[in-house]
């Protein structure tokens, strides 16, 4: 920790400082701009999010070849399938850490490129595998480059995108992890394991070919003092530089100091960053999809990859209406609106499970996990009609809110000197559930039962929906500050469920930045 003195970090802090307060490219005096260029260079590093979207995927239709394959393929037994799943968690968490150092030192283009390496190498390996380690080595390094590219492609894309457009290119990161889930089920219908590796290097390799011609963010070139590549960029993807004004920039990068975590406007938003990705995991999404096959068979939907595939497609339309009607709805409605509907979804899911599930018995591990008809066989089938209808309806619910806002998000609320360890620290969390969610699934359906843990899921819902003292999360500002703007904060009533009310975090009626933000929705 630096000995510099608590005034002096305040002063650094304060909200008169230009660069804590202001939009570090401000709002033309006239017209909104109208490049179209800005929508190819999103689309480019959103193609990182379709291969992390690929990566997290091609373990569905994967593992079930590979548990058939014969020598000298390699083969999987239950444990190792279990690992082939999860271990991607574990390389996107290291690869989140490594992205935030790099996203501030390479710069944002860069990163981008540098993990198209992990991608191809990751599923090269994989394709080449001629046994077991190899096929994990591959997907520990498919999980590496997903880690860097869930957190650099948000970043890069919220700083190239013009107000007006922000939130729905935003919102695409997420739609593109979807659409690359979609695609690996679809494409495991008719490929092999091999072959849908192979499949895999396609993405990333198509984009390391697009960001090569694309630039760097205006935002990061002007932090590197590099004034006239900055107006460049800005005019290749903006169309123009007319009518912009460049507020001053700190003559030096300033390092992150403990001491900073004092200062309201920097354990704020790292509180609701962490918090969003914790609770992203913790709505229970991945016990849903988990459950997902069983579900459909019930239903009698006998092919298990058609249940993959309309679970995908789902994703992929509910995403898209997200993306669409993100800047006009507000981050806050949506956020409400995604926890509503999972609780009603996870209060039907656990429903179906209570009516299904005979008395306790000594049942076996596996028998949990397959629910138990009832008599008459009509009953059955319409309660596992309900079954599939509040997954269907959980996943809707996931998907218009939960899903694209805590990345959005976190690209978003962060002061510039932080942003990289910030946002790196956001990816870990996220990942870190993710795997525990994915390896510690088995375990809480012995402890908790089949029934109890959408109860679980209802609870965490409940909580996700509680947004009554959320200040508007949407406008066309990005932050480069430590106040946190109106126009892309996120409820810090997250963090008030578990707290007295004197020990809040900030005084409601206290402004959390300077000047007008009518301007926001």
């Amino acid at each position: 920790m630096s000995g510099r003195p608590e005034q002096a970090l305040a002063a650094d802090m304060t909200p008169e400082d230009p660069e804590e307060t202001q939009p570090l490219l401000g709002r033309p005096g006239g017209s909104a701009p109208r490049g179209r260029r800005v929508f190819l260079a999103a689309f480019a590093a959103a193609l990182g999010p379709l291969s992390f979207g690929f990566a997290l995927g091609y373990s569905s239709p994967a593992i079930p070849s590979l548990q058939r394959a014969g020598p000298p393929a390699p083969r999987l037994d239950a444990a190792a399938a279990s690992w082939f799943g999860a271990i991607v968690t574990l390389g996107a968490a290291a690869g989140g850490v490594l992205g935030g150092w790099l996203v501030d030192r390479a710069g944002r283009k860069l990163s981008l490129l540098l993990c198209t390496v992990p991608f191809v190498a990751g599923f090269a390996i994989i394709t080449a595998a001629q046994d077991v380690w190899m096929l994990l080595g591959g997907r520990l390094l498919t999980g590496l480059a997903c880690g860097i590219a869930s957190l650099v492609a948000p970043v890069y894309i919220s700083e190239i995108a013009y107000p007006a457009v922000r939130g729905l290119l935003g919102s695409c990161v997420q739609l593109m992890v979807v659409t690359g889930i979609l695609l690996a089920y679809l494409a495991g219908w008719v490929l092999e394991w091999r072959w849908l590796a192979v499949l895999g290097c396609v993405p990333p390799s198509f984009m390391l070919l697009l960001m090569c011609c694309m630039p760097e963010t205006p935002r990061f070139l002007l932090t590197q003092h590099k004034r006239q590549e900055a107006m460049a960029a800005l005019q290749f993807l903006w169309g123009s530089e007319q009518g912009w004004e460049e507020p001053p920039v700190r003559a030096e990068h300033q390092d992150f100091h403990l001491a900073q975590l004092r200062n309201p406007g920097i354990y704020k938003p790292f509180a609701i960053g962490i918090l969003l990705m914790a609770f992203q995991q913790l709505s229970g999404i991945n016990a849903v999809m988990f459950y997902a096959e069983t579900i459909f068979e019930e239903a009698k939907f006998k092919e298990s990859s058609l249940a993959s595939v309309i679970v995908g497609i789902i994703q992929v339309l509910f995403t898209a209406v997200a993306a669409l009607v993100m800047d006009r709805a507000g981050r806050r409605l949506l956020l409400a609106l995604s926890g509503v509907i999972m609780v009603f979804s996870t209060s039907a899911f656990g429903a179906y499970f209570k009516l299904t599930q005979g008395p306790p018995s000594n049942s076996s591990h596996m028998d949990l996990l397959a629910p138990v008809s009832l008599e008459p066989a009509e009953a059955s089938v319409g309660l596992a009609w309900l079954a599939v209808g509040s997954v269907c309806l959980f996943i809707i619910g996931f998907a218009v809110g939960w899903g694209p806002i805590p990345w959005l998000l976190m690209s978003e609320i962060f002061p510039l000197h932080v942003k990289g360890l910030a946002t790196g620290v956001c990816v870990l969390t996220n990942w870190l559930m993710a795997f525990l969610v994915t390896k510690e699934f088995s375990s809480l359906m012995v402890s908790a039962g089949p029934d109890g843990l959408p109860s679980m899921e209802k609870r965490f819902s409940e909580l996700l929906s509680l947004q009554k003292t959320l200040r508007r999360c949407s406008g066309p500002t990005v932050p480069s500050g430590s106040h946190l703007p109106s126009a892309s904060s996120v409820s810090f009533s997250l963090c008030s469920v578990f707290l007295k009310p004197k020990e809040r975090l900030w005084n409601k009626s206290q402004p959390i930045l300077r000047g007008d933000d009518s301007a926001f929705p």
